[in-house]
């Protein structure tokens, strides 16, 4: 492998905005943008963990941004920039870096964002570790936090649930599926970032969908102060999960626990409804209402017949 500056130049430089400095400096320089708060996030991944040390290094470089740009999408915010964390071993492979740092490009370019600095350092072990930070920008006082759920308020979800899971499960060979997008769903998030700020004003409350459904509701409801009914029968699940989760029936729990979605549930109040269903068809994007905001403080998974599922797992933890 390359040196640290030659890596930087080669592979990264080429990747950097103006508020860059294009790498040459220990700092970038960012001028905020009038009548707008500056909307961060951050996100670790590490090989083994988030994903695979023989996955497509592009994907997993997509992955990587995808992670984060979906924090963004949840808090109404459009995203501007990024740095990047590297820790490398050895052993990685100009080809691997080209992979990458291509793949850092296309999620770029298809965002519209920029690297603006960063650190690399190299691994002790064969394990790749990925940290980035995102910044966006949103209306001032305007991003949407967890915290703003009321009693009464629906509670939507874009797109299907489950399919990174049962991907995963595919990936793992614990599955078997022809369904592409299972598989395409676990390796390249998609991101919501062009709908996310769009929901300011519609939405009270919001998170993305990275531990769980029922887990990052949970989190809403935590910050709220309040609890949650989720219908089972409402989730929106693909053809392709259903076939499996009934050939497969112990992994049935990953339609409401399983991680790594990073599509974005919300509240909102129900005179949004009609302004929900126009951005639905907007951005030609799935939202289904799966449930509503209680007053008891607990989130309940609620059969067709009315009755509660008992739900142990409601979501990934590292610890």
């Amino acid at each position: 492998m390359v040196g640290e500056f030659d890596l930087i130049k080669q592979y990264f430089k080429p990747l950097a905005g103006d508020e860059g400095l294009s790498l040459l400096d220990d700092a970038a320089c960012v001028s905020p943008e009038a009548g707008k708060d500056l909307i961060i996030s951050k996100d670790v991944l590490v090989s083994g963990v988030h994903f695979f040390r023989d996955d497509d290094p592009c994907d997993i470089a997509k992955k990587s941004l995808a992670v984060n740009l979906s924090d963004l999408a949840a808090k109404g915010a459009v995203p501007r920039y990024y740095v990047l964390g590297l820790s490398l071993p050895q052993t990685i492979s100009s080809d691997w870096l080209s992979s990458f740092a291509n793949g850092l490009k296309d999620m770029q370019d298809a965002c519209g964002i920029s690297l603006i600095g960063g650190d690399t350092t190299k691994s002790p072990t064969d394990t790749i570790t990925i940290s980035v930070t995102v910044f966006g920008a949103a209306k001032r006082g305007r991003m949407i936090k967890r915290s703003g759920a009321k009693v009464g308020d629906d509670i939507y979800v874009t797109g299907h649930i489950g399919l990174a899971a049962f991907g995963l499960l595919v990936r793992q060979g614990k599955v078997s599926s022809d369904d592409r997008s299972l598989l395409e769903r676990y390796l390249r998030p998609q991101v919501r970032y062009e709908l996310g700020p769009k929901l300011i004003g519609v939405a009270s409350a919001s998170a993305d969908i990275s531990d769980g459904l029922l887990a990052d509701i949970g989190h809403i409801c935590a910050a709220s102060g309040v609890g949650a009914k989720i219908s089972l029968p409402d989730i929106p699940i693909s053809e392709s999960v259903k076939a499996i989760s009934k050939s497969y029936p112990k992994y049935s729990s990953l339609l409401w626990s399983g991680g790594d979605d990073y599509e974005i549930i919300f509240t909102a109040n129900r005179t949004m409804r009609q302004a929900i269903s126009n951005l639905s068809n907007d951005f030609n994007t799935l939202i289904t209402r799966v449930g509503h905001i209680t007053s008891e403080k607990s989130v309940l998974l609620i059969q067709e017949n009315g009755d509660v599922i008992d739900t142990p797992e409601k979501g990934y933890m590292h610890f």
